[in-house]
């Protein structure tokens, strides 16, 4: 299954956008706005078409959490053999709460806790991908604390800038904080060798987010394979060697990146050094896979600019303002004649820098009609934050013929849950006004 067969998400139909058997429209008059959609057939043919290009090496999906952490995602990435890249002990709970088994799942992150490793180890997850020297010495004390034997594999920053539509997101270079240089790695692994409590189990290399092309990824892994002899005859048994994530997805006119062309470069490499292949997509599986639909409250014109503003910003998508992300944006029903006018469209967020579009051709839309944000399925709902007091949204997953609500939109008491006013005296007040 090549990813040129795939279908479009969320396609028109009759005039009006579609999920599935159900209108756009109907969802967002049936569940509220701001809301999040996602469309469980295109995630699982996503998933497959990752797996399928990998076929002809041993190889473990560990899917990215942070892309996108809902359950029913991930219980059924699970279901499908999916493992998890996790970063946090929020993930490592959501993962196994999904049913993913802890021996599908790799830790990452530069600044893990002592709390985050040592119930890593008690879970048994496959291996822990170190990015420091500090790191590697801290999970060995936790380990021999505990009288365990710690898997891991060093991350080697292998200095190359991959071509990413932002600077935050090129992660394979000196200047970023993630991973150990060539040199240093060889180093962590013969310290390793003398710790009864480590087990140097792979090799890790990740070079960024949102990347095109097959060429850093082949740089990348051509750099850690040819560490790989050197360590076994130091006596490391390697199991795998993991690549990573970052495998890009088309946002405006730029193409996805071909799967199959990047298998066709890597897997030379992969076979040439008889390791297991392990990656962590998380935008390749889902970001297509999601929409995000908010209605327009009001059209307004000052002087010569038009700004359309809706009930969703960069509390519920925070992408454009941060990364300067584009989203394509356009009305779920489209209008007879339309009125195409350059807009800047705008959330409700006492922040000039909240805004989903800028200087965008758009449609002019009235209040009360519903936009749909396209590929907003990874870094979308995961990155929404409760900021201006705002109630993150629900989220909608079409499998079939039903739209099933898997999560539920946040209430008004959720914002204040944990809190309290410690000189207030028991039952007095702090409820407010209905």
């Amino acid at each position: 299954m090549g990813t040129g067969v795939l279908t479009v998400p969320f396609p028109r139909v009759d005039g009006e956008l579609c999920a599935g058997p159900f209108r756009l429209s109907e969802l967002a008059e049936r569940f509220g706005t701001p809301l999040y959609v996602y469309h469980l057939e295109q995630i699982e043919a996503r998933y497959h078409a990752f797996t399928h290009a990998f076929r002809e090496v041993d190889h473990l999906v560990a899917y990215s959490v942070k892309a996108n952490g809902n359950l029913a995602i991930l219980h059924r990435l699970g279901q499908l053999g999916a493992g998890a890249d996790i970063v946090s002990l929020g993930e490592l709970y959501r993962a196994r709460r999904a049913g993913i088994p802890t021996e599908r799942m790799l830790y990452a992150g530069v600044g893990k806790t002592e709390e985050e490793l040592r119930e890593g180890i008690e879970a048994g997850i496959y291996s822990f991908n170190v990015e420091s020297r500090g790191e590697l010495k801290r999970l060995d004390a936790v380990a021999a604390s505990m009288g365990a034997v710690a898997p891991f594999a060093i991350r080697v920053n292998p200095e190359i800038v991959s071509p990413t539509p932002h600077e935050y997101t090129r992660t394979g270079h000196a200047e970023t904080k993630f991973g150990v240089m060539v040199d240093e790695g060889f180093e962590l692994y013969a310290w390793a060798r003398g710790r009864p409590h480590l087990r140097a189990r792979g090799i890790d290399v990740h070079i960024g987010s949102q990347i095109l092309e097959p060429r850093p990824y082949f740089d990348a892994l051509s750099r850690v394979i040819a560490m790989v002899p050197r360590l076994r005859e130091e006596g490391d048994e390697l199991e795998f060697v993991d690549i990573g994530g970052g495998y890009g997805v088309p946002y405006d006119a730029e193409p996805r990146l071909v799967i199959e062309d990047l298998a066709n470069v890597i897997l030379p490499l992969v076979k040439s050094a008889g390791l297991r292949l392990v990656m962590e997509p998380g935008r390749f599986i889902v970001g297509e896979a999601g929409v995000l639909l908010t209605r327009v409250e009001y059209v307004k014109r000052l002087g010569t600019k038009w700004f359309v503003i809706v009930d969703g910003g960069m509390s519920e998508l925070i992408r454009p303002s941060h990364y300067d992300a584009y989203h394509a944006i356009e009305p779920v029903v489209m209008p007879g004649a339309p009125h195409i006018e350059v807009v800047d469209v705008v959330g409700p967020i006492c922040e000039s820098g909240d805004f989903l579009a800028r200087a965008r051709p758009l449609e002019l839309p009235e209040p009360g009609d519903v936009l749909a944000v396209r590929t907003v399925g990874a870094y979308g709902f995961a990155m929404a934050s409760n900021y201006n007091a705002r109630r993150r949204p629900a989220e909608i997953l079409i499998e079939g013929d039903q739209a099933h609500v898997v999560r539920e939109r946040e209430t008004i008491e959720d914002l204040v849950r944990g809190e309290t006013i410690p000189w207030e005296k028991p039952g007095k007040g702090g409820r407010g006004e209905r």
